[in-house]
């Protein structure tokens, strides 16, 4: 329910601020925008500073005439405006609490959060529930925020969310149907004081959820196995390793079985690799314990198709593959990558440092890489954890990087643009990093069929 007397500022203009202010105004609010870019750098501008009251170009003493602050994921809670604000007694809360304290109450929630596969896991979700027929929207930190649908109104069945850690670091009273938590290894410790702060901010997904709701868990996840006693929901958990009575959905051979009589050959899948086993294990037993409809669930699972800029296939010249991988921003989604070919690939490597060890892909990488190709910000770092152990090239261009790879490529090569960085040395994001990728393949494809 929204209240019209509560005074509201928001803090970043960023696509889920702008939704949340937008949202407040719809419903007969008031909101004051706060950003830290100059009015120039930040798009719609003029427009937004028609429709609120705005200031560009820092945060002031201004906010502090507003009761609640919407914040961000974006912007760092250790800034001294958030500290004072903190001081002050002032509610700060993410636009994912914002929306759903007005959401209908009809609506049932399915969040979903982790290091690595949430994208794809809610795409699978959200697919599976539109093809069972529900009125289901996807939304949060994929497509559209949360707060940009008409969430307050009657008839939506579902609302399937992906959850960021930055996120779930300002909700209050925040409560998900079905909670999944697909993994946790490091990242972003560019922005949490320890690993323990990371994974502790992923468990709050779980924070207000009781006996009632449900909460999906993966056991090959060492930080989830640990800190699952901290859930009170009623425990569904999935497995590529264990088997039951261990877990409600686990690998047999090539096929994932969820209890004892539900089945789905890997090979039906469109999605390849284990962690994509991993990911529909969790959607299947997300959906099933709403819906109670596997074998519709399990036939929709059979269509999904992979999503951009994970591990998707982009081309086949002179007999060498290519593969989008922009997407795996991290060390562990590249371990992903390498583990879902079952043969050596080129690999390429680098962008914007998040604070992780890429030396913890060596053995990996010495078993699954023929070569590794390496460019931006990371290449030195890069290039000194894996010097003298795996066949490596560090190239400052990044289309003279991907050239590289196809220039030593043989017919039956696999060449894989898999990062485990951030892309902001170069590009706006993951899908600019992606986009320019699959640009320069295409350009190397219509040069190879101009001769």
């Amino acid at each position: 329910m929204f209240d019209t007397t509560v005074k509201y500022a928001v803090l970043g203009l960023a696509r889920s601020g702008i939704a949340a202010a937008q949202k407040i105004r719809e419903l007969g609010g008031t909101a004051f925008l706060s950003d830290s870019q100059p009015r120039e750098k930040i798009s719609g501008a003029e427009e937004l500073a028609r429709d609120f009251d705005c200031e560009f170009g820092g945060h002031s003493e201004k906010l502090f005439a507003f009761d609640t602050w919407i914040v961000s994921p974006g912007i760092p809670l250790d800034l001294p405006i958030i500290a004072q604000a903190r001081e002050k007694g002032v509610e700060l809360i993410s636009e994912i609490e914002f929306a759903y304290r007005i959401k209908a109450r009809d609506s049932r929630v399915i969040a979903v959060t982790g290091s690595n596969g949430k994208s794809t896991t809610v795409s699978l979700i959200h697919h599976i529930l539109k093809n069972m027929g529900f009125n289901s929207i996807l939304a949060g930190n994929i497509g559209a925020a949360f707060s940009s649908w008409p969430i307050e109104k009657l008839g939506l069945d579902f609302i399937v969310l992906e959850i960021s850690s930055f996120q779930l670091d300002l909700i209050d009273s925040f409560l998900p149907d079905v909670g999944v938590l697909l993994n946790i290894t490091p990242d972003h410790l560019n922005r949490y004081a320890s690993f323990a702060d990371y994974t502790a901010s992923k468990f709050r997904l779980f924070a207000n959820q009781s006996h009632e709701n449900t909460a999906v868990i993966c056991l090959d996840s060492p930080p989830i196995v640990q800190n699952q006693h901290l859930i009170k929901a009623r425990l569904l958990r999935y497995s590529l390793t264990q088997t039951p009575p261990d877990c409600e959905a686990w690998l047999n051979r090539d096929v994932i079985q969820i209890g004892l009589r539900h089945k789905l050959p890997v090979a039906d899948l469109k999605i390849r690799g284990p962690h994509n086993h991993a990911n529909t294990m969790a959607a299947l037993l997300a959906v099933d314990s709403l819906t109670h409809d596997l074998d519709f669930a399990i036939e929709a699972a059979r269509s999904f198709e992979p999503l951009t800029h994970r591990l998707e296939f982009v081309a086949l010249i002179n007999g060498i593959f290519f593969y989008n991988d922009s997407k795996a921003t991290n060390t562990d989604s590249v371990k992903s990558a390498l583990s879902s070919f079952d043969k050596p690939i080129r690999v390429i490597m680098g962008g914007s440092d998040k604070g992780e060890d890429f030396a913890v892909l060596t053995p990996l990488l010495r078993e699954n890489a023929r070569k590794v190709y390496v460019t931006g910000d990371t290449a030195l770092k890069m290039c000194s954890a894996w010097q003298d152990q795996v066949e490596l090239a560090c190239i400052e261009d990044f289309e003279d990087c991907v050239r590289a790879a196809f220039a030593d490529s043989v017919p039956g090569d696999i060449v894989v643009l898999s990062p485990a960085c951030a892309s902001f040395d170069r590009f706006r994001n993951y899908e600019h990093r992606g986009e320019t990728f699959k640009e320069i393949v295409y350009r190397i494809r219509s040069e190879y069929e101009k001769e």
